[in-house]
């Protein structure tokens, strides 16, 4: 038991003390009400304390972890403007010797078909087989050539993106392949598609590749084709169907690489770019392209590109093709193939 004890003098009329007072007051459960806050106030500085060391620590430890993630920052972006450089000093070495090996092989390819006419039937059988390898040679460099200057192109180009309808675009890229198209005995159909932001240089050669692919990588049924576009949140998804021999999914990543081919060059002409370009350009215009094998066979590559909302009327000489859902070449406008069509 805890008390507090007061006392007082009883005076009388004269001051004199005569008597004394004293007060009893039991304490005990104010005294330990203040034994179990001053027990509280201890705990929660020793808290206090700990917490305080806890958070020294964590700061200490977020402050190392920041300079390690900024050394590490600087350190890829380092390692990304080195990439950028090298990819670009890689992209303007493959165009300089892609562009000047043209005028040597050109003259290589002229005095080996000189020598094939002039000599074909005259020397032995040998000497015809090595003149007929060395004109095939020839001629497959060429083809590498103009595909490898036509890939290291899609780097270099540096102009502005514009609206592009895509329409025009595949008007114009079917112009030109229309003697393909007729020798194939191949149908090609599309769906109304959209105007872009874009290059539309570009685009046709993209289009182009792909439909090139659907073309001549057919069976025994004559190739069908068909282009198809649809708003998917940012993007616009493009995709270009056919009806071919289709590719395997275990090699659905591999055919995008440069030189990449599935198929021997007897069994289907080509150099190994034009999907490489195909990758490129999507890349070029901020969007992605795969393919993805059909259940009834054939193949359906799929390409996304951001969809910038553009004014299809400031794009010149737009026409409407909304509800001509199937269009063919027409037989009025022909063109010099390009360089870059490709195969897979």
């Amino acid at each position: 038991m805890h008390l507090t004890v007061s006392g007082r003098p009883l005076r009388d009329e004269t001051g004199a003390v005569r008597a004394g007072g004293v007060i009893l007051r039991e304490i005990t459960e104010r005294r330990r009400a203040e034994q179990v806050l001053r027990a509280a106030h201890d705990e929660l500085e020793d808290r206090v304390r700990e917490r305080t060391r806890d958070l020294s620590r964590t700061n200490r430890l977020l402050r190392r972890e920041v300079r390690e993630r900024k050394r590490a920052e600087a350190g890829l972006a380092r390692r990304a403007e080195d990439l950028a450089r090298s990819n670009a000093e890689l992209e303007q070495f493959a165009y300089v010797a892609s562009h000047d090996l043209k005028e040597p092989l050109r003259m290589v390819i002229s005095y080996v078909q000189l020598l094939e006419r002039r000599y074909k039937g005259r020397l032995d059988s040998a000497a015809d087989d090595f003149i007929d390898f060395a004109v095939d040679g020839a001629l497959r460099m060429q083809d590498l050539v103009d595909g490898l200057l036509a890939y290291s192109r899609v780097g270099a180009a540096r102009r502005a993106f514009g609206p592009v309808d895509c329409e025009r675009v595949l008007e114009d890229t079917l112009s030109d392949l229309q003697d393909a198209i007729k020798e194939a005995g191949a149908s090609i159909t599309h769906d109304p598609l959209p105007t872009v932001p874009g290059d539309a240089t570009l685009l046709g050669d993209l289009l182009r590749n792909l439909m090139v692919n659907g073309i001549k990588f057919h069976g025994s049924d004559p190739p069908r084709v068909h282009i198809g576009a649809s708003r998917r949140g940012r993007d616009w998804l493009f995709s270009v169907t056919d009806n071919g021999i289709g590719i395997e999914r275990a090699h659905a990543d591999r055919i995008f690489a440069i030189f990449q081919r599935l198929h021997s060059r007897a069994q289907y002409p080509g150099t190994g770019i034009g999907l490489a370009i195909c990758k490129k350009i999507a890349e070029r215009h901020g969007g992605r392209i795969w393919v993805e094998p059909q259940r009834e066979g054939g193949s359906s590559f799929r390409f996304t590109i951001p969809a910038k909302e553009v004014n299809r009327n400031d794009y010149v000489g737009t026409k409407d093709h909304s509800t001509d859902a199937t269009r063919r070449p027409g037989p009025t406008r022909r063109h010099a193939p390009r360089e870059g069509v490709a195969a897979r």
